[in-house]
C-alpha cells in the first residue's frame, strides 16, 4: 500500500460520493469532512528529514490533535525517545528502524504500528540504509482531563 493510499484511508472519516476537493460539513464535529492531501500538508525540511503536518487543532472528540508524516534519513532520528501528555499512534509505511518503548527497543518494519499512552516514553529511529517514513496521530480526548505527568 502506498503512503497516499494509507493517508487517504487514515485521514478521512467519511468520504462523500463526490470529487475529493469537495467539502461536506460533519454534523456537530467542529471540523469538516475532507481529504487532506500531501500537496496541502505543511512541510518542514530538517537536518534529519521531512516533517509534514496534515492537521493540528481540535475535532468533536479531540483536543491538541496533531497528525502527519515524517520521513527520517538513514541513521537518524527526529529526537531522542520522549514523553508527552497526548496519546499517540505511529505507523511505519516504508523503511525500517527501531522503536523505543520505555527502556526496551524493538524492530520497526513497514506496516508496524506503535501506540504510546500518555506520558509513556517512546520513539523511533531509522536504522536502515533508506529513508523511513511513518504516519502519526497524537491527541488528548475532549471532555477528559489532560493526563498529569506521573513524575511530577
Amino acid at each position: 500500500m502506498t503512503i497516499r493510499a494509507i493517508l487517504a484511508a487514515s485521514f478521512v472519516l467519511a468520504l462523500p460520493a463526490c470529487a475529493s476537493d469537495e467539502v461536506v460539513a460533519a454534523e456537530g464535529a467542529g471540523q469538516e469532512t475532507r481529504v487532506l492531501t500531501t500537496e496541502t500538508a505543511k512541510a518542514t525540511t530538517e537536518e534529519w528529514g521531512v516533517f509534514k503536518e496534515y492537521f493540528a487543532g481540535e475535532t468533536a472528540a479531540t483536543t491538541d490533535l496533531l497528525s502527519g508524516t515524517a520521513t527520517i534519513k538513514a541513521g537518524m532520528e527526529i529526537h531522542p525517545p520522549h514523553r508527552h501528555a497526548e496519546e499517540e499512534f505511529l505507523m511505519v509505511v516504508s523503511g525500517e528502524g527501531e522503536w523505543t518503548v520505555g527502556e526496551d527497543t524493538f524492530t520497526a518494519r513497514e506496516g508496524d504500528m506503535l501506540y504510546a499512552a500518555a506520558w509513556d516514553t517512546h520513539g523511533i529511529k531509522n536504522t536502515g540504509n533508506e529513508p523511513l517514513t511513518f504516519v502519526f496521530w497524537k491527541w488528548n480526548s475532549r471532555g477528559l482531563p489532560v493526563p498529569v505527568d506521573p513524575e511530577l
